[in-house]
């Protein structure tokens, strides 16, 4: 049994808190257990200059973390070319931009703002599973506005954490089995079952096939997990 008494291939709860802010065409609170972030998509009229005339739209995003969202205050993150925030903001829009049309979002940008404002482990897999619903709920907004024809979307996308610790693998890490751990990875995954990207590491003991197989078992069905709940919230007019 785990830290929390979950089974090892348990998700922590996973909910969604839609129009958590007023003014973005998207916004909702993610939370997997007491991982929360606000999740803010806007729209802009304008795009990068080596994308102005090509008819496509593009999806970019920031991450960062409020200096009091872990146990003790951290410095805010002010560097505009590296660090972590950089790296982790990276890999949110790559994410995202590997399940939007960019021909059907048309020429304009939408930038999706990840603010965790508590942090207990799985920081960037909350931030790109909340990123996508904020980014489905102002897509949905510019259909309704008659600025787009169909919802850009190709499909959910989802991300969790697996770890290997003393008693193998184990799916959604919170902060104190992360710290534990020998082997931590996190997977993107989108709604068809498929590997948007994967990153890992062994710190310590180098882990097997059958182990890496068993922590693909438990990410797909982590991620089978949140589809369902982010469908309860956007799948009126996005179904998977």
């Amino acid at each position: 049994m785990r830290i929390d008494n979950r089974e090892i291939d348990q998700m922590r709860e996973v909910s969604f808190v839609n129009e958590f802010t007023l003014h973005a065409e998207g916004s909702v609170l993610v939370s997997f257990g007491k991982t929360k972030v606000i999740c803010t998509a806007s729209v802009e009229n304008s795009l990068p200059k080596w994308m102005m005339g090509s008819g496509a739209g593009w999806v970019t995003a920031e991450y960062s973390m409020l200096p009091r969202s872990t146990h003790t205050r951290m410095r805010r993150d002010k560097t505009s070319t590296g660090g972590r925030s950089v790296e982790i903001s990276r890999l949110i829009g790559r994410s995202l931009r590997a399940v939007v049309d960019m021909q059907k979002l048309g020429e304009r940008q939408i930038t999706v703002d990840c603010d965790v404002i508590q942090a207990d482990g799985g920081t960037r897999t909350a931030a790109i599973t909340g990123g996508f619903v904020a980014l489905a709920i102002a897509c949905n907004d510019l259909l309704k506005k008659g600025e787009i024809k169909e919802i850009p979307l190709k499909d959910y996308l989802a991300a969790v954490s697996v770890g290997i610790g003393k008693d193998g693998p184990m799916l959604d890490l919170c902060y104190e089995e992360d710290c534990a751990i020998d082997t931590d990875m996190n997977f993107v995954i989108n709604g068809k079952g498929n590997f948007v990207e994967i990153q890992g590491t062994a710190e310590g003991e180098a882990f097997s096939r059958a182990e890496m197989d068993k922590m693909i078992d438990f990410a797909l069905k982590g991620c089978d997990n949140i589809f369902t709940q982010q469908e309860k919230l956007i799948g009126e007019f996005f179904k998977r």
